[in-house]
């Protein structure tokens, strides 16, 4: 078994961005998911509730930053890490402040949005720490994600759901469920039952297989909502009132101080795993 593919989300609830190889972090991938949209008294916004946020990309620079581009814009703005600004509240769970990215920012995304939004960035994942519902230890941060750092889908689990599927549904692109990382998989869904796995050198703890939210049901070309996957997982992997698919994954990093190269993963990385 081995990588297949590698996303990252610079920015919560917008379009991912495929990456060739990453940098672990405790937290998750490096880049993925430091940056959320607010409404101006600080709620959380997402693509479950306004699904245009999924046609915004976000290049992610060296520096942290971000290029902020939409269909139709002529250049993309770009976006410094708001290091200098004062914290406002935000009602991330578990996250109670985060840092704005400033006006020229959020005029352009509440232009977009035709709606009065921030961006804001969360400037120390290792403040928001992992529930211990989620699988979560002490000491264990979290970018803002919604309950993992990493989420991890396998391409047999994703061919058994379409076979499930009715006929007159096309195939589903992984992308639906917004994996950082792809496996071309095992048995379908044996990813259920694994205790650890190992993606080429680095380390992982299963935290819990992830329920499944309506923004499944939203094609990412399109933004049309169906039915699917929901419906059909529900018929065969719906348990505790929620509907399941792909696992939660936590770093186990080796030294502290170990370097950023020795936590890379790639495509092509084997995936070893333990069970039980």
């Amino acid at each position: 078994m081995q990588v297949t593919r590698l996303r990252v989300y610079p920015v919560k609830s917008f379009a991912g961005r495929d990456a060739t190889s990453a940098v672990v972090r405790p937290w998750g991938l490096e880049g993925d998911r430091r940056w959320g949209v607010v409404e101006p008294d600080g709620t959380p916004v997402t693509a479950r509730e306004r699904n245009a946020l999924l046609a915004l990309t976000a290049e992610p620079l060296a520096d942290g930053g971000l290029l902020l581009s939409a269909p139709g814009d002529a250049e993309p703005l770009r976006v410094d890490p708001p290091l200098g600004a004062a914290p406002i509240p935000v009602g991330h769970s578990r996250q109670q402040e985060a840092l704005p990215a400033g006006d020229e920012a959020d005029a352009w995304l509440s232009e977009r949005m035709r709606m009065p939004l921030r961006l804001v960035w969360q400037p120390d994942p290792r403040h928001r720490p992992v529930n211990p519902a989620h699988g979560g230890r002490p000491g264990e941060g979290l970018s803002l994600a919604d309950a993992g750092p990493l989420l991890l889908a396998s391409e047999a689990s994703l061919a058994q759901l379409d076979a499930w599927t009715p006929d007159d549904v096309p195939p589903l692109d992984i992308v639906r469920f917004r994996p950082n990382v792809v496996v071309d998989g095992d048995a379908p869904f044996a990813e259920d039952a694994w205790t650890r796995v190992r993606i080429g050198g680095v380390r992982f703890r299963f935290g819990e297989v992830c329920d499944r939210c309506v923004m499944t049901t939203i094609d990412p070309e399109t933004l049309a909502r169906g039915k699917e996957p929901i419906r059909t997982l529900a018929k065969h992997r719906k348990w505790d009132g929620a509907t399941w698919f792909g696992v939660r994954l936590i770093p186990e990093l080796d030294g502290a101080g170990a370097s950023a190269s020795a936590h890379r993963i790639a495509i092509g990385d084997e995936v070893e795993v333990e069970v039980g």
